[in-house]
């Protein structure tokens, strides 16, 4: 319950954001109104809790992934690739 502690300091003067690991954490009424990094597996995600999220999971409103952005076809990427005009 470090992430309830630290909310509660972070209430009583402290405007710094709050890291965290925990994306299972469910929000909390006394959580609205703060500013939190969320870790999303390779950087930290802010996120400013409304009275909205109350009852979710901070994982919810952190995604995971990105989007896939794949690259032109190359010379010798595939047999389809002798058919791409080079520039």
């Amino acid at each position: 319950m470090g992430l309830v502690r630290n909310s509660r300091r972070s209430k009583a003067g402290n405007a710094k954001p709050i890291k965290t690991h925990c994306r299972d954490m469910v929000i909390l009424p006394e959580m609205v109104g703060l500013m939190l990094l969320v870790h999303s597996g390779k950087e930290f995600t802010s996120v400013e809790v409304k009275p909205e999220m109350i009852g979710h999971y901070l994982g919810e409103f952190v995604i995971t992934n990105k989007k896939v952005v794949h690259g032109t076809p190359g010379i010798g990427a595939s047999r389809s690739s002798m058919y791409v005009p080079l520039k």
